[in-house]
């Protein structure tokens, strides 16, 4: 008994200089910013943006995995909210720091200052963005950097090597405000926000019809347009992390001339494979590497292309520039663009969507069934006379008073408590017919998960209102990584399509696309405290009401800050 008592001993004091040692390593990451707005020339056209200390889009947050980020926010603008989420974040034991106005917290008003505080509990690439009306589209976003701690184990190290890394945010942008785009979204008959003036990379891009518009609003050599220069030494592999950040676009990249590797997708490591040129859609990010083995003598260009919709923008560029070469980086490269593939090549995108499963030293198997199947069926619809887009005939609406303060709190009134429907008429409805929904609603009401119940859902994609026409939709949760187990076309059968699900060798990911006249299959646990949005991030697609709420495990949640209050029924709780 005695030696067993030593090897206890002995065994807890190991394991107590290990949590020390996390502990030490592990560190605080501040930052500090002021939103405002901004005149900026992001693609050479004068417009006001919504800013971060000055700047769209805002400064990439580098931390290490275990590091708590701590974010001081002061609002600036003069008459408008702010809420920041941090996409890819879970916020384990922080669900008050996910910035979803609505749902996690009370908006930041005008001139007032709030902390979010939250700890990177996984490494890899993710996003930050306003959450907050359509604020996202005006300029509010950016990227966050989680690295590998200093050595990490086999389960965290990266199963990749690489000598040098560049980060690529891709977005559309629009010369309307947000304000138009929104009173547009709202009107009867609706305006729709068009397609994109301008496609952004790292916030800068070019409008093709700059002269038209005059000195004083388009300046074609202001350096806030200027093309971004990615610099490669000849020889080196290059890990390029990708984010987009669109508000309506999907989108296809390509670094001219060099194939690139796809390893990592919102935060989780991809069985390796090559493409030409990567899809990636709104909220998504990918890591990929390339290697500097072209000519060094001449530029190459990167490229970002709309597909899934009818391009309407001219293609967003940058250059890849040798060092040593010949040529200048601010060389314009001696080729055009490259066009990418046809915009409306759905199989194309599909078979890339099924290509991206785990990496074999890094599968985390998911249950071998689920305790709830949710069908979600995403259709347009007219309420009222408005456009609005639903999941099972319900458009989302989002309360006053947040659903984590209302239900922590247990306020009454504060949301419909009707849940929405966990299905719909999936044996006789038909996806690739106009359909004219007469009994859709709206409402506020949501989803209750029985706390680490295992659920699946499945997002069914239809035609829209005008006939033949389907779009791509990327969903979005928060909260959580799901599993991907399968993609289909056509209308999904509870039946049938279950058996086909990838239970092997699944990717986890936080936002996945569901493509046209298609069905994505998704599960998760439900075992993060919290009140959790699921949306369609597509702008316009949330602000018309494409999306959902998950509560689960509310009664696990801590003490709420008093900051997140003082709207709705919370005010005058803090």
């Amino acid at each position: 008994m005695g030696l067993l008592g030593a090897r206890q001993r002995l065994l807890c004091c190991l394991f107590l200089i290990l949590a020390a040692l996390a502990f030490a390593q592990a560190k605080t990451v501040h930052e500090k910013w002021d939103i405002s707005d901004q005149f900026a020339y992001p693609d050479c056209v004068r417009k006001l943006a919504v800013t971060i200390n000055g700047h769209t889009p805002g400064p990439t947050i580098r931390a290490v995995q275990g590091d708590t980020v701590v974010v001081t926010v002061k609002n600036s603008l003069l008459t408008e909210n702010v809420a920041i989420h941090w996409h890819g974040i879970r916020q384990i034991g922080t669900p008050w720091a996910d910035g979803t106005e609505g749902v996690t917290q009370c908006p930041i008003l005008p001139g007032d200052t709030f902390v979010y505080t939250f700890v990177v509990d996984r490494p890899g690439t993710y996003l930050y963005h306003a959450h907050y009306g359509m604020q996202r589209s005006a300029g509010l976003n950016g990227m966050i950097v989680v690295a590998v701690p200093p050595g990490a184990g086999p389960d965290v190290a990266e199963p990749f090597a690489y000598d040098g890394e560049h980060e690529v945010l891709l977005n559309d942008w629009w010369h309307k405000s947000t304000y138009e785009q929104a009173a547009g979204l709202a009107a009867v008959p609706i305006v729709w926000v068009g397609e994109p003036q301008s496609l952004l990379i790292n916030g800068h891009g070019r409008f093709v019809n700059c002269s038209a518009l005059g000195a004083a609003s388009c300046n074609a050599t202001h350096p806030e347009c200027s093309t971004p220069v990615f610099a490669v030494v000849p020889g080196r592999t290059y890990r390029f992390r990708i984010g987009s950040m669109t508000s309506l676009s999907a989108l296809n990249f390509e670094i001219e001339g060099h194939p690139m590797t796809v390893v990592e997708t919102d935060g989780h490591y991809v069985k390796p494979f090559v493409v030409k040129n990567l899809n990636i859609y709104s909220g998504e990010t990918y890591s990929v590497l390339i290697t500097a083995d072209q000519d060094p003598n001449r530029n190459y260009w990167l490229a970002s292309n709309v597909v899934s919709r009818k391009p309407g923008t001219l293609t967003g560029t940058a250059v890849l520039a040798y060092y040593g070469g010949r040529s200048s980086p601010r060389d314009v490269p001696p080729t055009t663009p490259p066009s990418g593939p046809a915009w409306n090549d759905t199989t194309y995108r599909i078979n890339q969507s099924i290509a991206t499963v785990a990496h074999p030293a890094h599968v985390y198997t998911p249950p071998p069934s689920s305790d709830r199947t949710i069908l979600l069926l995403n259709s347009q619809n007219t309420i009222d006379g408005r456009t609005k887009w639903a999941i099972n005939n319900v458009s989302f609406t989002l309360p006053h008073t947040p659903y984590l303060v209302a239900l922590k709190d247990k306020l009454q009134g504060t949301f419909d408590p009707r849940p929405p429907p966990e299905t719909y008429n999936h044996t006789a409805y038909d996806v690739y017919g106009v359909q004219p929904n007469p009994n859709a609603t709206s409402s506020d009401g949501l989803y209750r998960l029985a706390f680490g119940s295992v659920v699946d859902v499945v997002l069914q994609n239809a035609n829209m209102l005008k006939a033949n026409n389907s779009e791509t939709h990327p969903w979005h949760l928060h909260g959580h990584d799901f599993w991907v187990l399968g993609y289909g076309v056509g209308r999904f059968d509870p039946a049938v399509h279950p058996a086909t699900y990838n239970l092997r060798d699944p990717i986890l990911k936080n936002t996945v696309a569901v493509h046209p006249y298609g069905w994505t299959a998704l599960r998760w646990r439900a075992d993060n405290p919290g009140v959790w949005a699921f949306h369609c991030h597509i702008e316009a697609h949330f602000f018309m009401g494409m999306g959902i709420v998950f509560e689960e495990g509310i009664e696990r949640v801590g003490k709420l800050p008093e900051e997140i209050m003082g709207c709705g029924s919370s005010n005058g709780r803090h």
